[in-house]
């Protein structure tokens, strides 16, 4: 972790490059965690952004909305593991059949992501359907995820494929008491994916400052009309 990294909560606008005018984060005070029951009431009622839904695996019906408000894009679905980036123990071409070692986004030093210790969300590549990038979301970009009555935040770290969704890294599931194996674990419904738009966490494996800001990220969400 690098602590100086937390000073994107005062100077948030030099991070957003493709958001010049964005409103800087105030200091944060810890006031204790958003519950999973606000967050969820807040993404309740869905006003559809994609032109139409995601499947949540290969061969069963599009079914997914993506929803957006001022703030934020969210989902809910399914959650499939990503071991893709670095190989680890966990996550290599013995343990995961479908493993690759490269990953849309890239760490600060140029390397790949590390999905066994960073918390990351995939989103689909741009189509006809829906286009992340339209809607002030990147690699880096701040997600709180939400599974029965936990929140966990996480970043944007990889792309998947153009028609299914509700897939994070085995550090995402892990944090989100759900079996990280990437041959047979993961959830096949019940987890919410809420993105924050036209924010950044850099560098993008800080998991500290992805925490800070979710944290503050997440209130504004709640309190927001």
């Amino acid at each position: 972790m690098r602590l100086q990294s937390l000073t994107l909560l005062a100077a948030s606008a030099a991070l957003l490059a493709a958001a010049p005018q964005a409103e800087k984060w105030p200091a944060v005070r810890h006031q204790g965690d958003v519950r999973a029951a606000d967050l969820l009431a807040k993404a309740r009622e869905c006003a559809q952004i994609s032109r139409g839904r995601y499947r949540t695996d290969d061969g069963r019906p599009p079914t997914i909305p993506v929803c957006g408000t001022r703030e934020a894009v969210f989902w809910t679905a399914d959650l499939d593991i990503d071991c893709d980036g670095r190989p680890g123990r966990h996550c290599n071409s013995r343990t995961d059949p479908y493993f690759s070692d490269v990953t849309a986004f890239t760490q600060s030093d140029g390397r790949y992501l590390d999905a066994e210790r960073l918390p990351y969300v995939v989103v689909p590549a741009p189509s006809s359907v829906w286009d992340y990038r339209d809607h002030g979301i990147r690699g880096g970009s701040v997600v709180a995820l939400v599974y029965r009555d936990r929140v966990r935040y996480a970043v944007v770290g990889d792309v998947g494929s153009r028609d299914n969704i509700g897939e994070a890294s085995y550090a995402a599931a892990e944090a989100l008491g759900i079996r990280p194996d990437p041959h047979g674990g993961g959830t096949a419904s019940g987890v919410t994916y809420i993105v924050f738009k036209d924010t950044r966490v850099e560098p993008i494996e800080d998991r500290e400052a992805a925490v800070t800001v979710g944290e503050w990220l997440a209130r504004r969400f709640v309190s927001s009309r």
